[in-house]
This record gives structure tokens, C-alpha cells and sequence, in this order.
């Protein structure tokens, strides 16, 4: 009562290759096939170009890729650009810290005098400047948004 199905595959489903060359024939006398190997007649310069684009694309990007010395001269390069950043906010933030503990350690009152004092102080004449010109700056983006 067992009974064994077997499935005849397609026409579509059997590859090429392993066609007899009268199926092949026979495809390739469908008016679809002959259309859209017309087409393909057709693209070939450009499929050409394309492919031709890609391998030099492909060959580039391989050969920089193994490129040791690049990637060193790269790495070299991107290390002496942000080298000098990393010094100044390393500084920056070691200025900032020892400021906040050395104002947390202090319980001195600043007096109206003391702040008149201060303000004589070049540097903070410079922030002065600096917060003005920010602020103005601020206030002209926002009014042009």
C-alpha cells in the first residue's frame, strides 16, 4: 500500500547544463527567451563598461586594503591630528577639576571690593570678551532661525 510519488521537475527547474541540446533548442525558439536575449545583445556595451568599472573598483579597494604602508600612514596621520587635541582637553580637564576642587576646598566670602579686583585680572577681561562675543553670537542665530 506504500506507494513512492516522484516529481517530474519542470522545464524551469532543470538547470541549463544538464538540458539535451534539443531542449535548449527548443527555449530558445520561445518568442519571451528571444526578447530578452535581444535585450541583453542590446546592454552588453554597457554591462561591459560596468563590469569593467567594477573590477578596477574591486582591484583599488584590494590593493589598499594590503597596502601596509597606507594603513600605517593613514594610522600616523590621524594620530598627529588629534595627538595635539587629546594634549589640550586632557589639560582643559585637569585645569577644570583642580579649579572645582580647589573652589570646594574654599569657604572664602568674594566680596563686591574682591570682584572689582578681579575684574582688572587680564584673563578674566579675556572670558568677559569671550562670553560677550558668544552671547552675541548666540542672540544673532537665534533671531535669523
Amino acid at each position: 500500500m506504500s506507494e513512492t510519488i516522484t516529481q517530474i521537475p519542470s522545464e524551469q527547474e532543470i538547470p541549463a547544463a544538464s538540458l539535451p541540446k534539443e531542449d535548449i533548442l527548443n527555449q530558445l525558439l520561445k518568442p519571451e527567451v528571444q526578447e530578452s536575449l535581444i535585450l541583453l545583445v542590446e546592454q552588453l556595451p554597457q554591462i561591459t563598461q560596468l563590469v569593467s568599472a567594477l573590477t578596477k573598483s574591486v582591484d583599488f579597494v584590494q590593493s589598499v586594503a594590503s597596502d601596509e604602508v597606507l594603513k600605517s600612514d593613514t594610522v600616523g596621520a590621524i594620530k598627529e591630528m588629534a595627538g595635539p587635541v587629546v594634549g589640550s582637553v586632557k589639560n582643559l580637564a585637569a585645569t577644570v577639576i583642580e579649579a572645582k576642587d580647589r573652589a570646594d576646598a574654599s569657604s572664602e566670602t568674594v566680596s563686591l571690593f574682591g570682584m572689582m579686583k578681579m575684574i582688572k585680572d587680564p584673563q578674566v577681561q579675556n572670558v568677559l570678551r569671550f562670553m560677550n562675543a558668544y552671547l552675541q553670537v548666540s542672540g544673532e542665530r537665534q533671531s535669523g532661525k
